[in-house]
C-alpha cells in the first residue's frame, strides 16, 4: 500500500474515533451533541461569540476549512475568516488530525505549508488523534482554559466529542466537499451518517 493510502486512510479511519463512537454511543450520547450546527463557518457570528465572552477560536482542517488533503483555504470562506481575525486577532488557530499531529506530519513541514497557505494563522502541534487526548496544548497557545474558547469542526465523534469532553463551546459544519475523498471514505461517512441518526434517536 501506498504511503498516500496510507495515511489517507488512517486520518479518515481513525481508531480512536471508532473506540470513542462505540462509547459514546453505548454511554454518553450527549458527547456527540454540538452546541451548535451550520452548514459552514461562514454562518457563525463571530462578533457575538465575542461578546458573549469567548476568547478565541479553534478551527478543524479538512473539510471545515480546506478541501480534504489540500493546504488552500476554501474559496468561498475567506470572508468569514478574515472577519474571524479581525474579531479574534491572534486568537484563531488549527488542530487538525492531519497538519501538526505528529503521526502523520513529524517535521511539521504540513503544518508549516497550511499555516503560510492561510495568513499565518497557527496550527497546534500535537501527539493523539481527537478525540484522544486533553485541551493541553490548546490551552497553553491561548493561555486560557478551553471554557473560553469555540471548537469547529465537521465531525461528530472526533470534533464534537473532544471540544465537549474538554469543555469547548462546540459548533458542528456540514463537510465541505466529498468530492475528493476516496471511495472507501466516502462509505465510511456515510456508515457514520447512518449510526449518528440512530445514536441521536436513542
Amino acid at each position: 500500500m501506498s504511503q498516500w493510502w496510507k495515511k489517507t486512510l488512517g486520518q479518515s479511519l481513525n481508531s480512536s474515533g471508532v473506540s470513542s463512537f462505540l462509547n459514546v454511543a453505548a454511554r454518553e450520547h450527549h458527547l456527540a451533541l454540538p452546541h451548535l450546527s451550520v452548514p459552514d463557518f461562514r454562518w457563525i457570528d463571530w462578533s457575538e461569540l465575542e461578546r458573549l465572552g469567548f476568547r478565541g477560536v479553534v478551527l478543524d482542517k479538512d473539510n471545515t476549512l480546506t478541501a480534504p488533503y489540500s493546504f488552500s483555504l476554501f474559496p468561498s470562506l475567506s470572508g468569514s475568516l478574515v472577519q474571524c481575525q479581525a474579531v479574534f486577532p491572534g486568537k484563531v488557530a488549527v488542530f487538525s488530525n492531519s497538519a501538526g499531529l505528529y503521526q502523520y506530519d513529524p517535521d511539521g513541514s504540513e503544518a508549516r505549508a497550511l499555516e503560510e497557505s492561510i495568513g499565518g494563522i497557527h496550527v497546534i502541534r500535537h501527539g493523539l488523534k481527537k478525540p484522544a487526548g486533553s485541551a493541553e496544548e490548546i490551552e497553553k497557545y491561548f493561555g486560557c482554559p478551553a471554557s473560553n474558547l469555540v471548537m469547529v469542526g465537521d465531525r461528530h465523534f472526533t470534533d464534537v466529542v473532544f471540544g465537549n469532553r474538554n469543555g469547548f463551546l462546540t459548533i458542528l459544519t456540514e463537510p465541505l466537499c466529498l468530492s475528493m475523498e476516496p471511495f472507501v471514505v466516502k462509505q465510511v461517512f456515510i456508515l457514520k451518517k447512518i449510526l449518528s441518526m440512530y445514536v441521536f434517536s436513542i
